[in-house]
């Protein structure tokens, strides 16, 4: 049995979620969802709604929304879709807020939905294989993690043909740096080695100042509950194009950098009698034309929605670790 899915907000994320259900022979796109009536998709006949509250009006049998809309919107967008009880897939960052994150997680184990947060980067096989490296100790103890994040992000994206952008750069719909380039980074922190404390950072706005009411560029210092020192340094106000993203790892039996400018190649290992298995090649980035995003993953997150309603698959990205991001970038932030 196929499973039906909704898209609301048909930017570039939008189109690909859409691609992907369209691709995958037990997914089914049955509605698409913009404020824009421009999105609107003239490829096939797949009803268009202008809001969220016309589509779930509409009653149409849907088991699945995307959540696609500006990162501000996702928790309205969630709860909504929660309400009309659909299970709901989240582009990151879940929230802005952790209490948001608690509403929703809230609200999905009362009506008996579930919550997929869009972490695609986990899928890249660098991420897939360093994940074993840690979880089986082969680098002995973690002593100091290197967290590099560095993007171009200028008027191109800003300020489109010389015109604030709708929604990026927003306090209240983009949420910061952090929210919107680099949560997929803490996520693969998170996941590798948990949760922080003791932290320590500065900011600053250096390239962005007429188009930002936040920082570009951040240093962030910290210490991993289960022990080691980690940094976090990023910026994008990079020349260009994308410089580089990148995750170092100091361990008691050897040392590991994944880097290339989406943490999709390993640049150096060096453990102890250890050999390094032959990866697959990652994805490409995706392609925004005059900038580019993350490993193109989500084919893959799209297999684990359909895997895991089908019962076959636990989820990849849970609605906890959706939340534990969001809470340790508020953490982050808190110490502006």
């Amino acid at each position: 049995m196929a499973i039906k899915f909704a898209v609301v907000g048909y930017g570039h994320i939008g189109r690909r979620h859409a691609e992907m259900i369209r691709r995958h022979p037990e997914g089914e796109l049955v509605a698409l969802c913009d404020n824009n009536p421009a999105q609107a998709d003239t490829a096939d006949n797949t009803p268009f709604f202008d809001s969220l509250e016309a589509l779930i009006a509409a009653n149409l049998a849907i088991d699945v929304l995307c959540v696609c809309t500006p990162n501000g919107l996702h928790a309205t967008h969630a709860l909504a879709a929660l309400q009309a009880r659909y299970h709901v897939v989240c582009e990151k960052p879940m929230a802005l807020t952790k209490r948001d994150c608690e509403r929703i997680i809230h609200l999905s184990l009362q009506v008996g939905r579930q919550v997929f947060c869009v972490m695609q980067n986990r899928y890249s096989p660098p991420a897939v294989w360093i994940k074993e490296v840690i979880d089986q100790k082969i680098l002995g103890d973690i002593l100091l993690v290197q967290i590099n994040c560095f993007w171009n992000r200028d008027d191109r994206y800003y300020r489109p043909n010389g015109q604030p952008h709708p929604w990026k750069g927003s306090p209240t719909l983009d949420g910061g740096t952090l929210f919107t380039q680099f949560s997929h980074f803490i996520d693969i922190m998170y996941w590798l080695f948990g949760d922080i404390d003791n932290i320590k950072a500065q900011f600053a706005n250096f390239a962005h100042k007429d188009s930002l009411d936040f920082e570009d560029t951040g240093i962030v210092q910290f210490e991993f509950l289960a022990g080691g020192f980690g940094t976090l340094n990023y910026s994008t106000a990079i020349f260009d194009k994308n410089m580089e993203s990148s995750l170092t790892v100091v361990g008691s039996l050897g040392s590991v950098k994944i880097g290339g400018q989406y943490m999709n190649e390993v640049e150096y290992c060096h453990i102890k009698n250890y050999t390094m298995p032959l990866l697959p090649p990652a994805n490409p980035a995706n392609n925004y034309g005059v900038y580019q995003g993350s490993a193109a993953n989500h084919s893959y997150v799209i297999d684990n929605v359909i895997d895991a309603l089908q019962g076959r698959k636990p989820i990849s990205t849970n609605a906890l670790e959706g939340l534990k991001v969001v809470e340790i970038i508020e953490k982050i932030y808190a110490c502006k």
